[in-house]
């Protein structure tokens, strides 16, 4: 029986995905396999020795450990996309909240109270309607800084309001490429998409080269109707630089799903209350993925979307599985090929990858292994981890 410690409340339909008759689920469990979350604060002490993966229902893994995880071997996954309609929808919206005065017009019609003659309130409100007036989205130029899952998709969806979409990510991946609409103008210049863009909505991880990535200096070529937003994390803005921005009328206004007490009652600040992947079904899609990715490693050692290991995937060719994280230097595997040749243990099929410091290996063998051999496997200098996978 396998466990895994859930320590947030996640969607059934994930849960449902790892079956009870091979898998104990609960937020209390001693010696889990693998622990699954959201948004749980997880510190590296809270990572129990028999912890074999991480897995985040959600996009950022910014609340976990991930430096102390790879350490250790540990794989940590997260679902790219699995919430990326909902947060492009959220985008919609607050691009045209962005534009018109829908929520000034909102609250002021809320305040008439006293009123009780419906003709009268018709005749006032022909009357004030130019109080709230906006501009439209069409023929407006959108900058996407980061053009991944959920970049692209808004970068589709402004096309198709007629928005001329400009794009920036100079990391972005064969597979962004594909998705990316061939209307969209890629930049070369972060500055450049600053100078031309009446909206700006930014799509990136939290990384060192992206903390506080929006700062005065890059301001300061902004337009001064710019709508900048930012639903994607709160660390990759300095939100005094932003602020100042505002003071200064260098910016229209700034829409966040990251309210700070700074940003409270101010006329150019739009502020929700992080619900950018708060629907059913991004959370169930979530879930989903997340336990499908465990369940994968866990059953088959097989990794997908995991944030500090390879990609890597090997069909069973029957015989036991050998599932070995060691550090990526020169001549391990040829010392992993060697042991088990010197036990007359053959290998059937295998397959090694590498990310940065970390090499992980699948390898197929046609006997089971002794606890004796496995242990001299982990006490190979470089080896971090050995799993045997029946």
């Amino acid at each position: 029986m396998l466990k895994v410690l859930s320590l947030n409340k996640i969607s059934a339909k994930g849960l449902e995905r790892l079956p009870r008759d091979r898998y104990e689920i609960a937020s209390e469990l001693n010696e889990p396999d693998a622990i699954l979350l959201r948004s749980h604060k997880l510190q590296a002490a809270d990572i129990g020795l028999s912890v074999k993966a991480v897995a985040r229902a959600g996009a950022g893994v910014n609340n976990i450990p991930v430096d102390a995880c790879t350490e250790r071997g540990i794989p940590v996954f997260n679902t790219p996309g699995a919430n990326a309609n909902a947060v492009k929808e959220l985008i919609v919206g607050a691009l045209v909240l962005g534009s018109r005065g829908i929520l000034d017009g909102m609250r002021y019609v809320q305040t008439l109270t006293s009123m009780t003659d419906a003709a009268e309130m018709g005749k006032l409100l022909e009357k004030e309607k130019s109080r709230f007036k906006g501009n439209e989205l069409s023929g407006k130029t959108l900058g996407v800084v980061g053009l991944g899952a959920i970049g692209s998709m808004v970068a589709d969806v402004a096309l198709q309001l007629g928005m001329d979409v400009i794009g920036y990510d100079p990391a972005i991946s064969v597979d962004a490429a594909w998705r990316l609409p061939r209307e969209v103008k890629k930049i070369d210049n972060l500055v450049s998409v600053f100078a031309k863009a009446d909206y700006i909505t930014l799509h990136l991880p939290v990384l060192d080269s992206t903390r506080d990535l929006i700062n005065s200096e890059l301001l300061a070529h902004c337009k001064s109707d710019l709508r900048l937003l930012n639903f994607s994390r709160e660390e990759i803005v300095d939100l005094s630089a932003v602020i100042g921005a505002l003071d200064a009328k260098k910016m229209f206004k700034y829409i966040t799903d990251f309210p700070a007490p700074d940003l409270i009652g101010r006329d150019d600040v739009i502020l929700m209350p992080h619900i950018g992947a708060s629907t059913d079904e991004a959370e169930e899609n979530c879930a989903i993925m997340a336990a499908d990715q465990l369940r994968n490693f866990l059953e088959f050692g097989n990794i997908s979307n995991s944030v500090n290991f390879p990609s890597l995937a090997l069909d069973r060719s029957g015989g036991v599985r050998l599932a070995i994280t060691n550090r990526n230097v020169p001549k391990m595997l040829g010392q992993l090929l060697s042991i088990l040749a010197d036990a007359d243990i053959n290998v059937i099929d295998m397959l090694n990858k590498s990310r940065d410091d970390v090499a992980y290996n699948l390898i197929d063998v046609a006997t089971e292994p002794s606890a004796e051999f496995l242990q001299r496997m982990r006490e190979i200098s470089g080896v971090v981890n050995v799993r045997l996978i029946r």
